[in-house]
């Protein structure tokens, strides 16, 4: 068993663990605030080229385009060319980093030579240790989420898409919704799905032109709200992973303060115990000094007698 000063030093050590969980726990806090306020506002700009694909879907119900699929295509994961994969930079975040994994390992068994394109350096350390081939990272870090990295990533993906190399291209990231729950999604960036934008396509049909066609408005606008898609799912993600390391640092003060409880208990013990050790030997140590002076006394009685 630990003695007192043991248990101390270990008292001590858990209470600095538990600054440093409240202090990533606020850091998380701060830094999900501003990319929340950051895509806030970059989301009306991409509704609203998300309406005006629908008003062209609207206006032309039947406009062909190599961006879309066609208009009675039924929804499936048919065998995926290409995925943009989305994890963080380090660990300390609960399952966040595990759960993109498993759902990437979902795609690759479905195609296995699906080309990967890896944002944060989780995902490239575990596709490298496992020897899954990565076609490209994404070197810069995945704790800056920039409209800049969001086209760079757009470009790579279209050019792959455009020059026939991938026919599909899937997204892997997580998602925060608004309940603070957070899910890993699997979506499909192109080709896009009509229904995608079938709410918008009922938009009023009142005296629209499109120049120089509908067509060439339709191929311009679909880039620009690929970038916008991608840098949400890239704001999400890294959302998603600062709600995931407030929760582990949440539950890590708890566990601390369970952990300081219980050290506290023995520790108190222990004293408790030494305490009434050290009264016990006082005691002792009394009771024989009164015995020896009784005896001394006996004897110096019995001399005096004699």
């Amino acid at each position: 068993m630990a003695n007192a000063r043991e248990i101390k030093d270990r008292i001590k050590s858990v209470k600095d663990t538990k600054k440093i969980a409240s202090a990533m726990y606020l850091i998380s806090s701060t830094k999900m605030r501003k990319a929340k306020a950051a895509l806030d506002g970059t989301r009306p700009y991409f509704s609203a080229l998300r309406l005006e694909i629908g008003r062209i879907f609207g206006y032309f119900e039947n406009i062909e385009s190599r961006y879309f699929y066609a208009k009675d295509y039924k929804s499936a994961i048919d065998k995926p060319d290409a995925c943009l994969v989305i994890t963080a930079d380090k660990g300390l975040s609960g399952a966040y980093n595990q759960n993109v994994i498993k759902e990437t390992q979902k795609l690759l068994s479905i195609n296995k030579d699906t080309k990967l394109f890896v944002v944060g350096e989780y995902g490239r350390q575990y596709f490298l240790r496992h020897n899954i081939p990565i076609e490209q990272s994404f070197i810069y870090t995945a704790q800056n989420p920039t409209m800049q990295r969001a086209r760079e990533i757009c470009r790579t993906l279209l050019d792959l898409y455009e020059s026939g190399t991938a026919d599909e291209i899937y997204v892997v990231y997580t998602d925060l919704q608004k309940d603070i729950n957070q899910s890993v999604q699997t979506v499909r960036l192109l080709p896009l799905e009509r229904k995608y934008f079938t709410d918008y396509s009922s938009a009023d049909k009142a005296g629209y032109e499109f120049w120089p066609d509908a067509k060439k408005v339709l191929h311009s606008i679909v880039p620009a709200f690929l970038t916008g898609f991608i840098y949400s799912a890239l704001v999400d993600s890294f959302c998603s992973e600062q709600n995931a390391r407030m929760i582990a640092m949440s539950n890590a003060s708890d566990n601390a303060d369970e952990i300081i409880e219980r050290l506290s208990l023995q520790y108190n013990r222990l004293r408790q115990a030494d305490i009434t050790r050290q009264i016990t030997e006082v005691s002792s140590g009394a009771k024989a000094q009164a015995r020896k002076r009784k005896a001394r006394a006996q004897r110096n009685e019995q001399r005096h007698n004699s």
